[in-house]
């Protein structure tokens, strides 16, 4: 079994800077692509950013520029820095990894998500 866990969460104001962390426990032998989504009241979850093993990344053409995702290897830790914060991304964040086992299955988790609110 694999728990992640999401941390960083808070209100900031409009232009505010966060950085969401993503820590990663449990027995397994690889994890491969890692991701940020975000679901915001009455929407529905939305990806905002991945990166892989490898370390290429995509991100949501609504973060191109202001979001950076990237990852810890040797920690197994997620990061995602968030700068110029919008009210928009407002959103409980959640965190989402693709992990292979020692058997070598693949299975999806999700974090319990970290709330982002950015207001004045």
């Amino acid at each position: 079994q694999v728990q992640l866990v999401e941390s960083g969460g808070d209100l900031v104001q409009p232009g505010g800077s966060l950085r969401l962390s993503c820590a990663a426990s449990g027995s397994f032998f690889r994890i491969n692509t890692m991701g940020w989504y975000r679901q915001a009241p009455g929407k529905q979850r939305e990806l905002v950013a991945q990166i892989t093993s490898g370390g290429s990344r995509n991100y949501a053409d609504s973060v191109k520029g202001r979001f950076a995702i990237f990852r810890d290897t040797a920690k197994n830790t997620l990061y995602l820095q968030m700068n110029s914060l919008k009210p928009e991304d407002t959103a409980v964040y959640y965190c989402n990894a693709d992990v292979l086992t020692v058997l070598k299955y693949e299975y999806n988790y999700w974090g319990q998500g970290t709330q982002v609110t950015v207001s004045s």
